[in-house]
């Protein structure tokens, strides 16, 4: 699996997200960015355990990636962090990265990787990004594939 890639997929199923009228759209990227036009989603660090079958047959990443909603109005902005957090609905993350796995039997990420599963959320708190201050959380994404 190519790390750089998947990261890029990733980020591109994010943008599928449909948000309420009166917000931005979602931006996204597959890497940390410098600065951010909120809301922002984008894919941070990752852990790779290598050999999880043997003769590199299957490797596992975990992508710890990032969902930074400004803070104009800390009620709205929690709201609309809420709804991307949510397991379904039409601006659920969770729902729009999962459509990348593919019909049963394909391969997830257009090819790039066997499965994929969004496990949780976390870190749920205002972050300071590139000199700004965001209410936001990090989702925890599993991709599975050889190595």
């Amino acid at each position: 699996m190519q790390p750089s890639l998947i990261r890029e997929a990733i980020a591109t199923a994010a943008r599928a997200v449909v948000l309420p009228a009166g917000i931005n759209k979602l931006t996204t990227s597959g890497y940390v960015p410098d600065s951010v036009l909120a809301p922002h989603f984008f894919v941070g660090e990752y852990e790779q355990v290598y050999d999880r079958a043997m003769a590199r047959g299957l490797d596992e990443l975990t992508f710890t990636c990032r969902l930074l909603v400004s803070r104009t109005d800390d009620r709205s902005a929690q709201k609309v962090l809420d709804d991307m957090l949510a397991g379904s609905g039409p601006a659920s993350l969770k729902a729009a990265i999962e459509v990348a796995r593919g019909a049963p039997g394909d391969y997830a990420l257009g090819g790039l990787a066997h499965d994929l599963h969004v496990m949780r959320v976390q870190g749920y708190r205002w972050y300071e990004h590139a000199g700004s201050t965001y209410v936001g959380a990090e989702l925890m994404i599993k991709v599975i594939g050889e190595g």
